[in-house]
Formats: structure tokens, sequence, C-alpha cells
């Protein structure tokens, strides 16, 4: 599986209509195209920031995917008043207790690691982490996003509610006590967020 993230940022009510568009516009003309495996959308209004993901069966059909998402970011820009940045990465884990649903809390914590140490560290959050944070109340999904060849991995945990998110362990946290040294594991930035709806799923 892989999986393309696109975040952008704005005020309050544009934000609101940038949701409403991903998923009145985007989400529907995603999700006809072959391979997709489904469309999710985080949002922090507090902040004024928004991700949506678009979730493929392949790198191939995630490329491909771009000649029809590529116009839909740039629409997405001019709404928002800025730019809406693009990242691809693999997805290493994909754990869901059950279909996730509106309104769940999300942790994202982005980490830098050496790439030649990245699938060593994928696996540590694989085995170690995740089976940890699955056994904590509240829990519902975790997912790992990765780029090896340059280090970069993303954890993405959904809960409850927020309060289950507070009161769950930290998956940097667990990645300072469980990473070695020499992978030179960093964690760039830890953000919350609400789930505002995902169709994703295993292929």
């Amino acid at each position: 599986m892989h999986i393309r993230l696109s975040s952008t940022a704005a005020e309050p009510p544009a934000l609101d209509e940038c949701v409403s568009y991903i998923e009145r516009e985007v989400r529907p003309a995603l999700e006809g195209l072959r391979g997709s495996l489904g469309v999710s959308v985080l949002a922090n209004r507090e902040e004024g920031a928004a991700i949506f993901g678009s979730a493929w069966a392949s790198s191939h059909l995630m490329s491909a995917s771009e000649e029809t998402e590529g116009p839909l970011r740039a629409e997405l820009a001019k709404r928002s008043g800025g730019p809406v940045t693009a990242e691809d990465y693999e997805i290493a884990v994909f754990l869901q207790e059950a279909q996730p649903r509106s309104g769940q809390a999300v942790r994202l914590t982005r980490i830098q690691v050496k790439p030649s140490q990245a699938l060593d560290v994928i696996e540590v959050i694989g085995d170690i982490a995740v089976p940890s944070l699955a056994e904590t109340p509240g829990f519902c999904g975790a997912l790992l996003f990765a780029d090896p060849d340059s280090g970069r991995l993303i954890s993405e945990t959904i809960w409850r509610d927020p309060d289950a998110r507070a009161a769950a362990p930290s998956v940097a946290a667990i990645i300072r006590t469980e990473v070695p040294d020499e992978a030179g594991g960093e964690i760039r930035a830890v953000a919350d967020y609400n789930l505002v709806f995902s169709s994703m799923r295993e292929p």
C-alpha cells in the first residue's frame, strides 16, 4: 500500500470550506480511480490545519492518480489561500480495530532516521510500539507511513477521543527508548488532529 498526504492551512471558515470540498469533490474523484484504497481527512481547527490522504494499491497506481489529483490539489490551494504540500509514502503498518469514525482523535508523530536504518526502525515500531499501543484503552488504530530512501517516517495513531489520546503511551517516548542510537532517530514534530472521515482500507 502507498499513500499521498496533502497538507494545507487556512483560517477556520476557509478551512471548513476546504474540508467540505475534499469530501464533496476530491473524495469521489479519487475513489473512482483504479487502485484507490480510500481517502482520509484530518483537521485541527484551532491550528487551522488539514491533511488529506489518498491510499493506493501500488506506487505505480499512486503515480497515475496524480493526473487527477494534481488539479484537485491546485483548486484546494485556491480555496485555502496558500500552498498545498504533497508527500508520498509507503504504508508500512496498517492496523484498524474497526472502521474509523468521524470525531476520533488522531496523533501524528514525524520521525527522521538514517536511511540505512529505516527498515530496522520500521520493524521496531511494528513489533514493539504498535502492540504496546494496541493494549491501551481507547486505541482504535495505528498506521506507519515510510519513505525509507530519505529516512522520513510518520506514525499515525487513532483514539476513541482526546482523553484516550492524552492518556496513551507516547510513540515518541517508545521510539526514544527502543530505537538504537546508531539509527539517529529524531522526533521532528508531534501534532494532534480530529478525524473528519476515512474510507481507507487494506487491499
